[in-house]
């Protein structure tokens, strides 16, 4: 880098950045950058206005607490020049150090790394430009063989060891694999019998929390830290494929036949996913109530397509599968209540709907700051400016939504009466369910399958022996599936309907536990997020009108009306 001795002026912010937490907490290479700054301004004869530093803070972005510093030092005058270690200290992007370096020439301002090779000429800029995209050519390298790096190993059935393990497990000793931990998986299980006998993953989460259960991400008690289990957390972990037990034939159709081959064909094992998602990380400033900056990152999750996956093997979770499976259609349905425009839509996930085309109605936030109002509409209104849908109505969200929580909340307050509808239901459902002895007619249809499969043997002998022609065994077939396809829909039928008694029972008993009985002022205090729980364990409808009128439908609560509710 060439001197500037003996011209200009000299006044200059210097300027260290490192990109993950563990070197920021380290502070070594922090203070390596700054080491190396101070040297060169003293030997350059610069005065150090200040030192700037963005510890833990991605170059993907400019978007940084340290670089808005120097942007705002730079934007008040007199700085000659911002120096760093190296010109990727700045941005990663060619194309954001660009955008740096014409902001800093409108306030006569350099931005310089001591590893530039050129000078301010068109030339010496095209140099650094060229060792700009190199470098971000190698950068990119070096993040496509890391990720195929972490593929190999688990095509090999190695973890890919992150600062935590899986919850209820814990790494073996050269970090390749995991082994039981059985402090924490028997809380693992405690969780799935909650969730597999009809707890709400909310009341799950309260229970844990009203016990000071160490959460896992502290491994600190809630009540030590103000820290507090996540239903996010607990919803992953019911659904996680670890804790599952597959059996060897399974996993030979799951897994790379080289990792199955050096599994015991008599265990059982979990399984642990790499690639399932691809994240990229953004970082946005918003300003708070008192007037302060405040960064927050905020992650984008994409799914992979399945076929990408690589399972790797894990030790046996020691649940009995039935339990897996009972937890995971506990919460299979669940969805979350849509977070939009800084609001939570306590209608969103299907609750509300279009009476017309029966779309879920969308969230449509309208206005600028200080002057929004929130919606709900149908979003097949429009498609390609034809018109799909004769729903033309917005309806206000903050009315509809205190209406809807008026009217469930009136019954909330009455459990004898509430309790009395679930158990007439619920009975209602069983005698549905008995009538005709559903034992004989499961038995009458798995009978009708064992009798098409003979069928069909019998068919295809007679084909081969020359009896009948290839013809005639097609019109056979068609006729042995067509006979299968209704014993295996009312099968399914039959298991429906045990299900949807356990489901109700299970709702019954989570409404009665934490909701039914509380006082009105209790029930207003719940929060947007809990009157969602509430409707879903409701099932309540809420179906859009033309009309601009809603009505709403739960299975217990009789059928309501909105009216006179906002529109555009």
């Amino acid at each position: 880098m060439p001197s500037t001795n003996g011209h200009g002026p000299k006044r200059a912010i210097l300027y260290a950045r490192v990109s993950t937490e563990e070197q920021a907490h380290s502070g070594y290479l922090l203070a390596q950058q700054i080491e190396a700054l101070r040297d060169y301004a003293a030997r350059e004869g610069y005065e150090v206005l200040e030192e700037v530093t963005d510890p833990g803070q991605s170059g993907a972005s400019l978007i940084r607490p340290g670089m808005d510093r120097v942007r705002y030092l730079v934007a008040a005058g007199g700085v000659s020049v911002v120096l760093a270690q190296d010109r990727d200290r700045f941005a990663r992007e060619p194309a954001y150090l660009y955008l740096l370096r014409e902001e800093f020439t409108e306030h006569k301002t350099q931005i310089r790394g001591l590893n530039d090779r050129g000078d301010e000429s068109p030339e010496g800029q095209l140099t650094d430009g060229i060792l700009d995209q190199i470098a971000r050519y190698e950068r990119l390298k070096i993040a496509e063989r890391s990720r195929r790096g972490k593929m190999r190993k688990a095509r090999q059935g190695e973890i890919i060891a992150n600062r935590q393990p899986l919850y209820g497990f814990r790494f073996t000793e050269n970090r390749k694999g995991y082994e039981v931990d059985p402090e924490t998986m028997s809380l693992v299980r405690r969780i799935f019998e909650m969730v597999a006998g009809g707890a709400t993953l909310f009341s799950v989460k309260k229970i844990l929390d009203r016990e000071g259960i160490p959460t896992p991400s502290t491994g600190q008690s809630t009540r030590g830290d103000g820290r507090f289990w996540s239903q996010a957390f607990l919803k992953k972990c019911v659904t996680h494929d670890a804790y599952r037990p597959h059996t060897y034939e399974e996993l030979q159709e799951l897994l790379h036949r080289d990792v199955v081959s050096k599994l015991d064909p008599d265990k059982r094992y979990g399984i642990w996913w790499f690639g399932r998602q691809r994240q990229t990380y953004k970082q946005k400033a918003e300003i708070s109530a008192d007037g302060a900056k405040r960064y927050r990152k905020s992650k984008k999750s994409v799914w992979v397509p399945e076929e990408q996956w690589v399972g790797v093997p894990v030790p046996d979770s020691g649940m009995p599968r039935e339990l897996v499976d009972a937890a995971r259609e506990a919460v299979k349905h669940n969805r979350s209540t849509a977070k939009a425009a800084d609001r939570i839509w306590e209608l969103s996930g299907g609750l509300f709907r279009c009476g017309c085309c029966g779309r879920a109605m969308s969230s449509v936030p309208v206005g600028g700051k200080g002057r929004r109002r929130f919606y709900y509409r149908c979003p097949n209104r429009a498609t390609n400016g034809i018109r799909a849908c004769a729903m033309r109505t917005h309806f206000r969200a903050e009315k509809l939504e205190g209406e809807a929580w008026e009217a469930v909340r009136r019954g909330l307050t009455d459990p004898e009466q509430l309790k009395a509808d679930l158990d007439r239901m619920i009975e209602q459902l069983r005698a549905a369910a008995a009538y005709g002895d559903p034992g004989h007619e499961a038995r009458y249809w798995l009978k009708k399958l064992e009798e098409a499969a003979a069928k069909r043997s019998r068919f295809q002998h007679a084909y081969g022996e020359g009896v009948i022609n290839l013809e005639d065994l097609k019109v056979r077939l068609a006729e042995i599936e067509d006979s299968e396809g209704t014993a295996h829909r009312e099968l399914r039928n039959l298991k429906s309907r045990q299900e949807r008694i356990a489901e109700l029972e299970r709702d019954r008993d989570a409404l009665l536990e934490e909701y039914v009985g509380r006082t009105p002022t209790a029930l207003d205090s719940l929060t947007p997020e809990q009157r969602y729980q509430v409707y879903k364990l409701l099932k309540l409808k809420v179906t859009a009108n033309k009309d601009g009128t809603a009505t709403l439908e739960a299975d217990v609560l009789p059928t309501l009306s909105c009216s006179n509710l906002e529109t555009l």
